[in-house]
């Protein structure tokens, strides 16, 4: 019979995942973003209007929904700019690290064990800049899983093949235990 142990972690002898230097998404992809907002901020704005033509009683002045709807798109647009320059990736020997967001920051660190599905996905915006999305689907359901985006292809297909060797390596010393 094994003995049972359960030693404590010297919490100072861990690796600190704040020093990894991640990597950014690629430049043209503030352009993706910039399109895709453009476009669903045309529709809100066309809706706005069809709205106000058809309003009879009592109509708001225009300049001050004009300008609502500036600052509103000014704010859009600044959040996702700020958005975009905290994003970062790693790939790491037995992990994944992916860093994002403004006020509150969230830091995913995927054990690549517990990775089981790994795809990529281009929309027509990234496509016609040759990006693409890297989709990371984990054991730990919706919470695990991981899209990053913004990242050439040719270095998306790659992390990929290198991500599904190692899940062969895994699934390999699984099957010979």
């Amino acid at each position: 019979m094994q003995e049972f142990t359960n030693e404590t972690f010297d919490l100072d002898s861990l690796p600190k995942y704040e020093e990894i230097v991640l990597t950014s998404p690629n430049a043209k992809y503030w352009n993706v973003i910039v399109i895709n907002l453009s476009i669903i901020l045309l529709f809100i704005g066309g809706g706005l209007a069809i709205i106000y033509y058809f309003i009879e009683d009592d109509k708001p002045k225009a300049i001050y929904l004009i300008a609502g709807y500036l600052v509103f798109c000014a704010l859009l647009f600044t959040v996702h700019r700020l958005s975009f320059k905290k994003r970062g990736y790693a790939l790491r020997e037995k992990d994944i690290v992916y860093k994002s967001g403004i006020i509150a920051e969230k830091t995913t660190i995927v054990p690549l064990n517990r990775i089981q599905h790994v795809a990529l996905d281009q929309g027509i915006t990234s496509r016609s800049y040759g990006l693409a999305t890297l989709q990371i689907f984990t054991a730990g359901g919706q919470t695990g899983h991981l899209h990053i985006a913004g990242i050439e292809v040719e270095r998306a297909k790659n992390i990929k093949e290198i991500l599904l060797r190692k899940l062969d390596q895994i699934e390999n010393l699984i099957e010979n235990q």
